[in-house]
């Protein structure tokens, strides 16, 4: 079995014989274990693929929002990256002022970016401002919504275009321990908007991968309504018991593990606290992934662990041991 074969049987419950997991290494983990991470990457071909020596790697050359310094979006959202490897934030927003919305012209193209709908709303007002016009209700915030909105569908159009299997979208809806807003102001705000846009793509055929960092839990089902097939939460932010409840034989879960944890517990917590999730969350019909994303405070020891019980539990699916 190929492994866009595994992958499908996976996210529509059809018994895929391994469980897909994935260790994701940002620039900055690169750039501080070098060579001894390049030698990891290809002792485990089962996470990694087939991997060899690239001798023109440049470990510590960042592109995009990992380069350090400041650099403008097409939207005109300013980022600022104070650590290069790691990520940026926006620092300065266009529309802070309802004042600049008037003559604000939003971009005719650029794709589906790392908050698309959502944080796009905030990354143009600020989060404070966006909070305040959730309780506020300003005829200007729904003018907003609509031109993100309008914009994204345009896009969302391009890509199907292309007749995807999936398509893949990043709104991190929570923070760490509740959502940002009520459940009725995302119902009332946003959940319109995601009905539309993964409205179009299920209508399409093509399922909804959603990623989204935070606590999300009292909206994963407004999310399923909305046409999310795939569904990629933290188990820190909304416990591995809540997403059980939420997702479990519902939704195709790709679950990213304890990404706090990984920098302080040993090689054997990591080995149960992944066998835990694929006991509780994981059945031999599918709906389960797992994703580790690993920074450079992780030890490489850890890092190592993590691949070493993926690779012990992946064929959780064909196996008695655990049940």
């Amino acid at each position: 079995m190929t492994h866009e074969e595994n992958y499908f049987r996976t996210i529509e419950f059809r018994y895929p014989e391994w469980i897909i997991c994935n260790v994701s290494l940002m620039p900055a983990t690169w750039n501080e274990y070098r060579e001894d991470l390049e030698d990891l990457v290809i002792r485990h071909p089962l996470i990694f693929g087939e991997q060899r020596k690239d001798p023109n790697r440049r470990y510590g050359d960042f592109g995009g929002t990992y380069k350090e310094g400041t650099h403008t979006d097409n939207w005109g959202c300013v980022w600022k990256n104070i650590s290069g490897g790691l990520d940026a934030l926006v620092v300065e927003h266009p529309i802070s002022d309802w004042s600049k919305f008037e003559t604000f012209v939003p971009p005719t193209s650029g794709g589906l970016p790392h908050g698309f709908m959502y944080m796009r709303l905030y990354y143009l007002r600020g989060f404070e401002n966006l909070m305040i016009d959730f309780a506020e209700d300003p005829p200007e915030l729904h003018k907003l919504i609509d031109m993100v909105l309008t914009y994204n569908l345009a896009e969302v159009k391009k890509v199907l275009a292309n007749k995807p299997r999936i398509v893949s979208f990043g709104d991190d809806l929570g923070n760490q321990t509740s959502l940002p807003m009520s459940p009725e102001h995302f119902r009332k705000y946003l959940k319109p908007c995601y009905k539309r846009i993964f409205g179009a793509c299920r209508e399409a055929g093509a399922h909804v991968y959603l990623h989204s960092d935070g606590h999300i839990l009292e909206i994963i089902g407004d999310l399923i309504e909305c046409g999310v097939t795939v569904i990629n939460p933290q188990i820190r932010a909304n416990t591995l018991d809540g997403i059980v409840k939420e997702c479990k034989g519902k939704v195709a879960v790709n679950l990213d593990l304890d990404r706090q944890l990984f920098p302080f517990c040993t090689p054997e917590e990591i080995d149960e606290h992944v066998r835990e999730a694929v006991v509780k969350l994981g059945s031999k019909e599918g709906g389960l992934m797992l994703n580790a994303e690993c920074e450079p405070d992780v030890p490489m020891e850890n890092i190592e662990a993590i691949c070493q019980a993926f690779e012990r539990y992946r064929l959780y699916y064909n196996s008695a041991m655990l049940y």
